[in-house]
């Protein structure tokens, strides 16, 4: 992986939609747990009202980014709505 400097930042919103899961949400944790461990996230957090959350990963270009997104677990099992955005946070 390439330094932090060097890498892109992407925020994640992950909504929840009908087809949401709970058995989903401890992989998802866990997926999330690995990109902080290998120093590809910054953040992450639910938000208060339950209908979903964001993560702000690291990445070369948003076709990694994007990557990286369809191997979360929460995307693969189809019960949230995913959108990727590169982010110029300062």
């Amino acid at each position: 992986m390439a330094e932090a400097s060097s890498l892109q930042r992407y925020l994640v919103l992950v909504m929840r939609n009908a087809g949401f899961d709970p058995a989903a949400v401890q992989p998802h944790r866990d997926f999330l747990e690995g990109l902080r461990a290998g120093g590809r996230l910054e953040l992450s957090g639910g938000f208060a009202d339950g209908s979903g959350g964001a993560y702000l990963l690291f990445a070369e270009n948003l076709e990694r980014a994007m990557a990286t997104v369809h191997a979360d677990p929460a995307y693969i099992s189809g019960g949230w709505d995913f959108t990727v955005h590169e982010w110029h946070a300062r």
